[in-house]
């Protein structure tokens, strides 16, 4: 994938715990155009590859702005941007991708929880450029940790927005049953957040009887879960028939690595779907957050990055 130098034109504190970056093309031209829900992965280092949503309006070409929160147990990409990552500095991103695209619908749904607001952001402004129906419901933790508060309250899309804080004390509370007490076909939800507010969102959309194909979403990061026990298996390339055993304490890529095979990955946690690798024969043991329950169970491709094996052999199309 073609990797862009950008320059840092702006390193902003934009809420507690939060820095947005606004990055140029280095010899001044437009950058690619992108739509909403798209994302970058940004090359912090030669160690460090992190992907963040695009959170301005896709109209803009001269700029990309991301935001970044410190994560407390973050793997190293979150502190990097916060610490070495200066106005000024050049580092290199990818082109735009979109996993998380705007279908055609009559009205729209967007929730919101914490540094999640990035892409609900960006499709929030493409929803007010079209004059599409939508609400925003954005949920944090104080007004402190909210991040675009003040643009969002000055801009169009004021009207449209709705903000709760956990510590709020007024009585103003999230009532997403509420907002949900009306499923239809001709509406679309999307959410991004934690995990835990993902699956709340999901869960009570679901049991409102919202149908599934209306209801996206996109996760930041895994939620920490307990670890599967794990066997040693084999990956088999199809294209030189050469074995490799995956031991319980390495994940696919790492053994690949080691053998000169490079698959390309981001995330490291089955997220973003970078590394998606083509199986011909086996059958996975899927630990992704990317695939849809109907796409795992073709069995026909898998995240080496986290995913493992139920089968003694994986035959990778590789």
């Amino acid at each position: 994938m073609k990797s862009i130098p950008v320059k840092v034109t702006s390193k902003v504190l934009e809420a507690e715990d939060i820095f947005t970056f606004e990055l140029a093309n280095v010899d001044g031209t437009p950058l690619p155009s992108f739509s909403a829900g798209s994302h970058i992965d940004v090359h912090i280092n030669d160690q460090i590859t992190r992907q963040y949503s695009l959170c301005n309006d896709p109209s803009e070409q001269h700029r990309y702005l991301i935001s970044v929160l410190r994560e407390p147990n973050s793997r190293g990409g979150s502190q990097a941007m916060h610490d070495l990552v200066s106005e000024g500095d050049v580092i290199h991103i990818s082109t735009p991708k979109n996993h998380f695209s705007l279908v055609h619908a009559e009205r729209f749904l967007l929730f919101a929880g914490g540094i999640g607001v990035t892409p609900i952001l960006c499709m929030a402004q493409r929803l007010v450029t079209t004059g599409s129906d939508f609400e925003m419901h954005y949920c944090t933790r104080s007004v402190e940790r909210t991040a675009f508060l003040s643009q969002i309250k000055a801009s169009k899309l004021s009207s449209h927005v709705n903000c709760y804080f956990d510590s709020d004390d007024s009585g103003r509370k999230f009532e997403l049953a509420k907002h949900l007490a009306n499923p239809d076909m001709n509406t679309h939800i999307y959410v991004c957040g934690p995990s835990g507010f993902i699956d709340y969102v999901v869960d009570t959309a679901k049991g409102l009887s919202w149908p599934a194909e209306n209801i996206h979403f996109e996760y930041f990061g895994a939620s920490t879960q307990e670890t599967l026990e794990s066997e040693e298996f084999q990956v088999k390339i199809a294209s030189s028939g050469e074995l490799y055993s995956v031991p319980p304490e390495q994940t696919v890529i790492e053994v690949l690595e080691k053998h000169g095979i490079d698959i390309p990955f981001s995330c490291e946690q089955g997220v973003c779907g970078t590394c998606i690798t083509r199986v011909l024969e086996g059958v996975p043991q899927h630990r992704d957050l990317y695939f849809t329950d109907d796409e795992r169970e073709k069995n026909d491709q898998f995240t080496p990055c986290c995913s493992r094996s139920k089968t003694k052999v994986l035959v990778l199309d590789l």
